[in-house]
């Protein structure tokens, strides 16, 4: 009999927001196309800042879902725990700062108090058109069939001088025009890959995102 795949999706979810839906309807369509079982439970920040680490462990995966979001503060804690743990985590839109931010405080990166990433330069609830560059031969492979336009409701500018310091941290996927990075991995984590971009406005029935598509495979793998 096959295994259910229990993924926690972290955000507040609000029916109007377009990006929330979307992230329900692109794990049907990867659930679909991997012939998988999946389900999925909406966790608020607030609940979720009061979980342990055993209680993250009971889900196959995490996804940190796009913003807005009630408290920061809530999410800055979260990340903090999540990070420390094995289980494949997805994030997506606007947590892509604050996970930034939170692998600089996590490493041995001397940064003080400087910011890694700029604040949103995306003003209001829309979203914007961003042509992806691949950087690695695994993202030229996904890439391949699938479009590199791809829609953002958020754009962050990372500060070159400080990047270095975090290589041995955090590993770069993709670029946008702005020679920013679009997509990044957290090292030597075995799946933690955060986009700045809202890959499941962008997935199909027909042609499920291959980034979710990678992150529902790698939770199937703990099952």
């Amino acid at each position: 009999m096959q295994n259910t795949i229990k993924i926690a999706i972290i955000g507040d979810f609000n029916f109007t927001y377009n990006a929330h839906h979307a992230t329900n309807l692109s794990l049907e369509h990867t659930q679909l196309f991997l012939e998988v079982d999946i389900n999925h439970y909406w966790i608020r920040t607030q609940e979720a800042a009061s979980y342990n680490k055993s209680q993250f462990e009971e889900f196959d995966g995490i996804w940190i879902a796009p913003g807005p979001f009630s408290n920061l503060f809530f999410l800055q804690g979260i990340l903090r725990t999540i990070l420390t743990l094995k289980l494949p985590i997805f994030i997506t839109g606007e947590a892509y700062k604050e996970f930034m931010e939170s692998v600089a405080k996590l490493s041995d990166a001397s940064i003080g108090s400087e910011k890694i990433v700029s604040d949103n330069m995306v003003k209001g609830d829309v979203f914007e058109t961003v042509e992806i560059t691949p950087t690695t031969d695994e993202m030229k492979k996904f890439y391949f069939h699938h479009s590199k336009i791809e829609l953002s409701s958020c754009r962050f500018s990372t500060y070159p001088r400080l990047m270095p310091l975090l290589e041995n941290s955090v590993e770069v996927l993709a670029l946008n025009p702005f020679d920013d990075p679009e997509v990044v991995k957290m090292l030597p984590h075995p799946f933690c890959v955060v986009c700045m971009f809202c890959p499941q406005i962008s997935s199909t029935r027909e042609m499920p995102h291959p980034l979710i598509n990678q992150f529902i495979k790698a939770c199937s793998e703990k099952v």
